[in-house]
């Protein structure tokens, strides 16, 4: 907060003005409040919906993305899924048409099932051996590398699987030849010798290049594995076929799932798998989160580049539009403040030309005695007789002196009631500057036969304010309750202790009172009642309160009359 209030300092250009002390300090931080709430409250209004589409955008963009990403992987997947059990389905469709067209007699003929097993290579490959086997589980005739012709399978469980199912398709193994195959088996219903079984050996060399032909992305992995998460095919992770994976697939597998931040080895991928029908097998691809996404952090950057530049601009206009603002207001305010200086000062000569008649009758009378005394002076120096004593001589002139001292005093308070001056606090006894106010307008009272009573608190405090504007408004208050009094009226002034910190002075007249519709009005400029008035008096009444950390009330009743308080600290804030 210290850096933008250095920012605003900078930009509203506040020190180009003399510095006139507290004063000046609360308009400062009158203008940065002023500022700051503004630049906060329209920044928020203009980011806070920003951030909150920038936001929805971005959740929809990176689903949308994820959604795009997932969809191919799904598709390859599903393809792959397709495809193997399109090759299974091949392989043992060709077994099942074999042990359909060819009698049993046929297939215990080691020379007949040599060329069928030489057909079936020529047509569809892959096949590394064949065997005929009975119902009692032996092998009645075979083709291929190994000498297993009556071996026996009865205790074997995939020939148990494959009576009870009609076909079978084992893991991958190694059997005798230590190279990893599998085997599919059929079986064939048959009167007599009863049902037998077909069974061939398949190479994982043609599993392999089923999976290496999908096309997979750099740095993706595929493979097959069985239920228990044994690879049957080759994997750039795990390595070499029988090799174990920490990769758990689900009894219920069926068609494609996807697994999203799937951790493996310290590094996130998304896991997509699917079963083949009729087999053992699950196809699984593996493809790192972070490849996939590349795209997407291009369109993150550009997101919240956007957003950070939108910000800025929003923030870099608010805060231009707001300082112009703010600079203006405080022209105005400066304009405003001359404006009503000028007028308090106009409108204290107003007052002293209305003070005009006591001022002179003030005056007039010790210039009447110094005349007087004067004259005497001269007739007495003049005289032929005895000369007049030293003690009756400087009688004469301490009457002179005294007089010039009194005229003195009357325009030193007068001058000093007229002199345009800065507000400074200085001590001040409230009952003293009230009588010297009421000094001025002895003579009007006399004439217009007004009572003044002012009663004082015994034990009041010295006030700290200043003299010239208290001056000013309490002789602005005590000239609108003469206004408002006829002939004969009566003016109570009354100063107490308001509380611990604060003094009170009330005004209160029995003239002719403010009727309650314009109670509210009173203090605003250029608003009056009166036929010659101006309306500033009580408006500048109030405002000079206020400078003094002050407050002024009013209370009236139509006809009966009207009581001003001002409530003044004891010690200007």
């Amino acid at each position: 907060m210290s850096v933008l209030r250095k920012m605003f300092q900078a930009l509203v250009r506040l020190d180009e003005r003399p510095d006139n002390g507290e004063r000046d300090e609360k308009q400062r931080s009158h203008y940065w409040r002023m500022w700051r709430n503004t630049v906060l409250a329209v920044g928020a209004v203009a980011v806070v919906p920003l951030l909150f589409m920038t936001a929805v955008n971005y959740y929809q963009f990176q689903r949308a993305f994820k959604e795009e990403t997932v969809h191919p992987i799904n598709r390859l997947t599903s393809a792959a899924q397709h495809s193997l059990e399109s090759f299974l389905d091949e392989r043992i469709g060709m077994l099942r048409y074999i042990v359909e067209r060819e009698s049993f007699d046929n297939l215990a003929d080691a020379g007949q099932l040599d060329a069928i097993y030489k057909r079936m290579k020529a047509t569809i490959g892959g096949f590394v051996d064949v065997g005929l086997i009975d119902s009692e589980g032996t092998q009645r005739s075979y083709v291929g590398p190994y000498n297993l012709q009556g071996k026996s399978y009865e205790n074997q469980a995939w020939f148990n699987e494959v009576i009870l199912r009609g076909v079978h398709v084992s893991d991958v193994f190694l059997g005798h030849r230590q190279i990893p195959h599998f085997v599919i088996a059929v079986k064939q219903d048959h009167e007599p010798p009863g049902h037998y079984v077909l069974r061939a050996t398949i190479d994982t060399d043609v599993l392999d290049r089923q999976v290496r032909s999908i096309g997979l992305r750099q740095g993706s992995d595929a493979f097959i594995l069985n239920r228990q998460g044994v690879l049957q095919t080759p994997s750039r992770l795990w390595g070499q076929v029988l090799s174990p994976t920490p990769i758990q697939i689900p009894a219920n597998v069926g068609e494609t799932e996807i697994v999203g931040d799937y951790a493996i080895q310290g590094e996130t991928y998304m896991l997509a798998y699917a079963a083949i029908q009729q087999s053992p097998f699950v196809f699984v691809v593996l493809t790192k989160t972070q490849d996939l996404m590349k795209g997407w952090l291009t369109i993150r950057t550009e997101f919240l580049g956007f957003l950070a530049g939108s910000v800025i601009l929003i923030v870099i206009l608010v805060m231009t539009i707001t300082t112009r603002w703010v600079r203006r207001i405080r022209d105005a305010d400066l304009r405003r403040e001359a404006m009503l200086h000028n007028a308090e000062h106009t409108n204290k000569m107003a007052s002293i030309g209305r003070l005009a008649a006591g001022v002179a009758h003030e005056i007039n009378n010790p210039l009447a005695i110094i005349n007087e005394k004067a004259g005497l002076l001269k007739d007495v120096i003049q005289s032929p007789g005895e000369a007049a004593s030293q003690e009756k001589l400087l009688k004469q002139v301490d009457s002179i002196l005294k007089s010039v001292e009194r005229c003195s005093g009357v325009t030193r308070r007068l001058l000093g009631f007229a002199k345009h001056m800065d507000i400074k606090s200085e001590p001040i006894a409230l009952d003293v500057l009230i009588r010297e106010v009421l000094g001025f307008l002895e003579k009007e009272a006399s004439y217009r036969k007004i009572g003044i009573d002012v009663s004082v608190e015994e034990t009041l405090p010295t006030l700290e304010s200043d003299r010239g504007q208290l001056q000013q408004l309490f002789l602005n208050l005590i000239n609108n309750a003469f206004d408002a009094m006829s002939d004969g009226g009566r003016l109570d002034i009354a100063i107490r202790r308001f509380d611990e910190r604060r003094l009170s002075v009330t005004v209160k007249d029995n003239g002719c009172g403010i009727p309650k519709e314009d109670l509210e009005r009173i203090f605003e400029p250029f608003f009056t009642r009166k036929a010659q008035g101006t309306g500033l008096g009580l408006s500048i009444s109030y405002g000079i309160a206020q400078k003094l950390g002050g407050q002024i009330t009013v209370e009236s009743e139509v006809g009966k009359g009207t009581a001003f308080t001002l409530v003044l600290p004891i010690k200007r804030p």
